[in-house]
């Protein structure tokens, strides 16, 4: 039996007055969702239990059928690994934004998402003017970096930029849980204003004030962690999977997981990514893998942009251009695959931050009777026959270890 994970993350929403009280999942024209919830079967799924921090990491692996509190060790670590940085087991790693703040308060955690080529040159300076400080800068996507350093406890609270858009910074500098951990978060926060300081007048950003675009003037890290240890998905499941994403953070997650990561073309982790360049990706991986997991970020960054129109687009495109030549590519098999459907999260527009509700799934699956819900969203999959889904409940009934 082959399987295909398709992973909007961030889809899920609130009702929201301008759209009478439905979510983006309930307006948008999403034929190819609402045939796999036709076809299947539906539900709800917790990925973040009360006392787990709302990110994406934690998420996706508890989709996977991991467990957060063992194998999540900071969201650095995986991008490090994504990035091909080895770690050493004294090294602390942690995801650094480029972020955009004005009047001291954070505008943007992507700097309005920065180039490449812009983002690049930032942090070769300030990797240049910190070269006195323990630690190495390496650059990544976009906004999105790694800030390694030697040693040192990761038991500081840091706070994801993406969760505190407009918030003050002074009142969001790291914070030491421990006493052995407050020498990191001196340095970290050292950093923090440092940063402020030689980015404000940085050509990139008087350019980009210009050009009327948000500057990227502080450097801002978070999600701190050392090299985790976890089982791979064959040594879970016994079964090869592969892993498309344009993220970083869903990388390292796979290459830990040992899935085997692959690229696409023109795959940028917002509204232009390449859709149709994924679907090809997952049908050709299909072939040599068992599982295929297709993650696309686009309507997580609407969500935290807070741009309604944009988000409905995304879900859109997602359904029309990846959805639907995934589906059609394995017509006359469908016999043999398995096809899911879900978000990571909820990214609600209405704060633009990841919340824990439980989050949509549909999963077709011709080893079980479809149930009676007719559409994919937050409120018709409550009719659904699986009922709320936590922990490796979800992987399990996907991959047939466990029926509901």
């Amino acid at each position: 039996m082959k399987t295909i994970i398709i992973l909007g993350d961030g889809m899920a929403d609130y009702p929201i007055a301008e759209l009478q009280g439905r979510t983006p999942l309930m307006v948008a024209h999403k034929p190819w969702m609402d045939l796999i919830a036709r076809q299947g079967r539906s539900g709800l799924f917790r990925t973040i239990e009360p006392d787990m921090a709302t990110g994406s990491a934690v998420a996706n692996l508890t989709v996977l059928g991991y467990d957060p509190r063992t194998d999540f060790q900071g969201r650095g670590v995986l991008e490090a690994a994504s990035l091909g940085v080895s770690l050493e087991p004294d090294e602390l790693a942690l995801r650094v934004n480029l972020i955009g703040v004005e009047d001291g308060r954070i505008k943007s955690h992507s700097s309005g998402h920065i180039s490449n080529e812009e983002a690049h040159e930032l942090i070769a300076f300030l990797q240049e003017r910190f070269k006195s400080y323990p630690l190495r800068l390496v650059p990544g996507l976009s906004y999105r970096h790694l800030l390694v350093l030697p040693e040192g406890s990761p038991e500081v609270v840091c706070a994801p930029p993406h969760d505190h858009l407009d918030t003050p910074i002074s009142t969001l500098l790291v914070k030491a849980k421990v006493p052995a951990a407050q020498p990191v978060a001196d340095l970290l926060n050292e950093l923090i204003l440092e940063s402020g300081k030689l980015l404000a007048d940085h050509p990139v950003n008087q350019a980009r004030r210009k050009s009327g675009k948000l500057a990227a003037n502080y450097l801002w890290p978070w999600s701190p962690g050392k090299k985790p240890r976890m089982k791979t998905f064959q040594e879970k499941y016994g079964i090869r999977g592969a892993v498309i994403s344009a993220v970083d953070l869903i990388k390292g997650i796979a290459i830990f997981a040992g899935m085997t990561v692959i690229p696409v073309q023109g795959a940028t982790g917002l509204y232009d990514t390449n859709y149709e360049g994924k679907a090809a990706a997952a049908l050709a991986a299909l072939r040599d893998h068992d599982l295929v997991y297709v993650h696309v970020e686009a309507p997580d960054e609407a969500g935290h942009e807070k741009n309604l129109p944009l988000k409905i687009q995304c879900i859109e495109a997602l359904d029309r251009r990846l959805i639907g030549p995934i589906l059609e590519g394995i017509a006359g098999k469908e016999a043999d695959t398995v096809v899911a459907l879900l978000p990571d999260h909820a990214t609600p527009i209405v704060h633009g931050a990841h919340t824990r509700d439980p989050i949509p799934v549909a999963i077709r699956d011709p080893r079980a009777a479809a149930d009676t819900v007719q559409n994919y969203d937050e409120v018709s999959v409550q009719a659904g026959s699986l009922g709320l889904l936590s922990g490796s409940q979800f992987i399990e009934t996907v991959l047939g270890i466990a029926r509901t």
